[in-house]
């Protein structure tokens, strides 16, 4: 889902909230240091790893910030939101607060509050949302 959404883009460049980005929506080298604007071209492989740590510690995230157990499509849904909102707005999230009680269907309904980027609603971020709350909202099977 998220390299769906994110998009494949190996040059550096700034994203809808203006933040270097590059890869598949990567913020983060996999050692932990920010993407700049002058940061190289990377290669598809590089953008799976830079992926790959993203999803990694979006996950630690989650395990670190949710206390209420969930179904392997919440934690997935999570996971895409995480990455591509960061951890700092989640754990600063009523949707978390909701998570947390164990109030899932209020927690779904948050999902549509993050579809902005620098105060402009973006479509893409409409679509990712409604995808996240679907899939957050299904039953596993």
């Amino acid at each position: 889902m998220v390299s769906d959404f994110e998009g494949f883009r190996p040059q550096v460049y700034r994203d809808s909230g203006g933040i270097p980005t590059i890869g598949y929506g990567s913020c983060f080298t996999p050692n932990g240091s920010r993407v700049t604007m002058d940061h190289g071209e990377i290669t598809h492989e590089t953008a799976i790893s830079y992926l790959e740590f993203g999803l990694q510690t979006a996950e630690q995230a989650i395990g670190r910030l949710v206390s209420t157990p969930l179904t392997h499509n919440q934690f997935s849904a999570l996971t895409s939101f995480v990455y591509n909102v960061g951890s700092g707005n989640f754990q600063r999230s009523t949707m978390r607060m909701k998570i947390n009680r164990g109030s899932f269907v209020d927690a779904s309904n948050e999902f549509w509050k993050w579809r902005r980027a620098a105060g402009r609603i973006l479509k893409g971020l409409v679509r990712r949302r409604e995808a996240e709350r679907r899939l957050f909202t299904k039953k596993d099977i």
